[in-house]
């Protein structure tokens, strides 16, 4: 049971207009930005961090796989059951998606990105100078690899709000590993 306001019509004024661009966006409101629209900051920080990230540079498979690896590894449900239905919609196969789950990936480069994320989630970003070489070993730039970054934190952000605040998965489920 949400642990906040899911109706839209509760939330503030100031989120209406957000909640209308990402209801167009999605077809539906998720369930998780109605729960964000309980505060317009939080929102506006959430959509717009989306917004800029989908006009990066890493591309929205790679980043839809570092959501899921990252969310299987929060056990967040709401973020692995979406970002699994996304990164289908951005290229990527069921078995790739499955495999990024775990931090896996047949490519090289996604398995390096992969690696990374989850060592700055499991390690509180206490990486290694080594860490950052593999990744720029494995072809990836000071700009992907503070993308990366970029993407770990909204992820990190996401699967709060969804494991604190209970939010209801509106996607089809995924089984964590």
């Amino acid at each position: 049971m949400p642990r906040v306001n899911l109706q839209p019509q509760f939330v503030p004024a100031a989120s209406q207009p957000l909640l209308a661009q990402i209801h167009q966006a999605f077809g539906v409101t998720p369930n998780m930005f109605k729960a964000v629209a309980n505060a317009p900051a939080a929102l506006q920080s959430m959509w717009a961090a989306f917004g800029a990230l989908s006009q990066g540079t890493l591309g929205a498979k790679l980043g839809e796989q570092i959501a899921v690896a990252i969310a299987n590894r929060n056990r967040c449900e709401y973020c692995l059951a979406a970002h699994t239905v996304l990164g289908q919609k951005a290229g990527a196969s069921a078995a790739e998606m499955a495999a990024a789950q775990t931090g896996q990936s047949a490519d090289p480069s996604t398995a390096a990105a992969l690696a990374f994320a989850l060592k700055v989630v499991d390690q509180r970003a206490q990486v290694t100078d080594a860490d950052v070489a593999d990744l720029h070993e494995a072809g990836f730039g000071d700009e992907q690899i503070v993308e990366i970054m970029a993407h770990i934190a909204l992820n990190l952000f996401t699967n709060y709000i969804n494991v604190a605040l209970d939010v209801p998965v509106d996607f089809p489920k995924v089984a964590l590993r």
